[in-house]
């Protein structure tokens, strides 16, 4: 079974926490899998990436193509062409077949109740599931693993 992390954001928002992540991906020798709602927020976050200034971090989308170059890609599609382990779920995304990867990471936003309480739902059906499941959440210095 995979390893699930759910990422409570507290203190940024998700264009901020979300290329740092993913440059740690990078780092790592990982491709990810950015599973979005909608090609909307495929826009977003795709522009997000190209403008980060940390690192760069290069990806694509389906309007780019080349999947299988791209160490990470944008879909609303949880089908993998990147060969990516990583899966990077956000805004409340669901994936289905999360054995696949090696890592999940559900990022999801702390200062929104509705989405705290989808998250918790996340979580009690992630566990039934049979995954491994840990909790982080954002502090003053960074992601600090939560224990239950």
């Amino acid at each position: 079974m995979s390893e699930v992390g759910f990422y409570h954001l507290t203190r940024s928002s998700l264009l901020q926490a979300l290329p740092q992540l993913l440059a740690r991906t990078l780092m790592a020798g990982q491709r990810a899998l950015v599973l979005c709602c909608d090609d909307a927020q495929i826009a977003e976050l795709d522009g997000a990436l190209w403008e980060c200034g940390e690192a760069w971090l290069p990806h694509g989308t389906a309007a780019d193509g080349d999947a299988e170059l791209q160490p990470i890609w944008l879909s609303t599609d949880d089908t993998v062409p990147n060969g990516a382990k990583y899966l990077f779920l956000v805004n409340g995304r669901t994936g289905t077949q999360l054995e696949r990867f090696d890592r999940v990471f559900d990022l999801f936003d702390g200062n929104d109740p509705g989405a705290v309480a989808a998250a918790r739902e996340r979580w009690r059906s992630t566990n039934q599931a049979g995954h491994r499941l840990t909790y982080w959440q954002q502090a003053a210095r960074g992601w600090e693993k939560k224990t239950e």
